[in-house]
């Protein structure tokens, strides 16, 4: 009910988000029967081997892993902090169209709405629509990755709602099992249906205790007004962060993201906006001794990204602030 999908709707339940990625790729290939993916340059879509296929960052996730899953091709993911504006990813997306494969032969898109392991990057909204109206007219299968971005992470239920596009599949999984292992696929019950009998399956897969945990998820996010909690908890780290960036404009290149799922990218000039990974992994242990926890992110991993569960308290969530904060200015002061 929650899906953004007009019509009837099916979902198949697994056990993890590379789970959900997979199979999805495997119902648009029998609904289409053509072979071609593309995926974007700075994605993550798992461990697996499909998943590290499509992955789009190669360090440190395809090390030495491969040879990888053939017919997977790789498209700019829009970026305008460094450069890449919806223009400019489009023409790269065609650019593949013209180069390594022609559209009548990909069987599906797979996007995250804003990256997650690369950086914490929204997509445009112009980009997405237009990329969901390219979809549509060479009949690919768009599919919406939202195991990160998804069950109110962003403010919204699902992240694409925000660009106000339909997808035909949605992957899912983390915050819907509330700790325990459940994923999915969720589509267009017509795609949906394409697999032939056996053709899906997962021996742990939508088990009793998982979906359980899930159907509990779903009844907090009603009864506790979670996606408005996230909507208002957004707007305070995003006013918090931007007040950080105002301080330390020499060290924070960018603040951006959806609602409450939100980064800051830490850089040696903001000029040249060069990665500055060592100032990151200082915040990260002088913040670890203050008693905050952070995380990073990106190509050069130098994006602090943040994810402060949604039944944080404002309280909490200031203190988490004001220790990031301070974290930075000893970290640069060390420097």
């Amino acid at each position: 009910a929650t899906a953004p999908i007009g019509g009837e709707k099916k979902a198949f339940f697994i056990n993890t988000g590379v789970e959900a990625t997979e199979n999805a790729i495997k119902i648009a290939r029998a609904y289409t029967n053509r072979p071609g993916v593309i995926a974007f340059r700075g994605s993550f879509h798992g461990r697996t081997l499909m998943g590290m296929t499509l992955t789009g960052k190669s360090n440190p996730y395809r090390q030495n892993f491969g040879p990888f899953a053939p017919e997977v091709y790789h498209a700019p993911y829009p970026s305008e902090y460094h450069g890449i504006d919806t223009r400019k990813a489009l023409d790269g997306l065609h650019e593949v169209f013209d180069t390594q494969i022609q559209p009548e032969r990909v069987a599906a898109v797979i996007i995250e709405p804003q990256l997650g392991e690369g950086g914490f990057v929204p997509a445009p909204k112009p980009f997405l629509k237009a990329l969901r109206s390219l979809t549509q007219k060479h009949g690919i299968v768009f599919i919406d990755d939202e195991v990160q971005t998804g069950i109110g992470r962003t403010g919204k239920f699902w992240a694409i709602e925000h660009a106000e596009v339909e997808p035909d599949l949605i992957c899912f999984a983390k915050s819907i099992g509330g700790g325990l292992p459940i994923g999915g696929v969720l589509g267009k019950a017509e795609i949906m249906d394409a697999p032939a009998v056996g053709g899906l399956g997962s021996t742990f897969g939508g088990n009793p205790l998982s979906c359980a945990a899930a159907l509990a998820v779903l009844e907090v996010f009603e009864q506790e007004n979670l996606l408005e909690k996230a909507q208002k908890l957004g707007e305070l780290l995003h006013e918090g962060f931007r007040k950080i960036q105002a301080r330390f404009p020499q060290a924070v290149g960018d603040v951006r993201g959806l609602g409450p799922m939100i980064a800051m990218e830490l850089v040696k000039d903001p000029s040249s906006k060069s990665p500055d990974p060592q100032l990151t992994n200082r915040l990260l242990e002088v913040a670890r001794e203050k008693g905050l926890l952070l995380f990073k992110a990106g190509m050069h991993a130098n994006v602090i990204r943040c994810l402060v569960p949604l039944v944080v308290s404002e309280a909490e969530a200031r203190k988490g602030l004001e220790i990031l904060e301070a974290s930075l200015e000893q970290a640069l002061n060390e420097a």
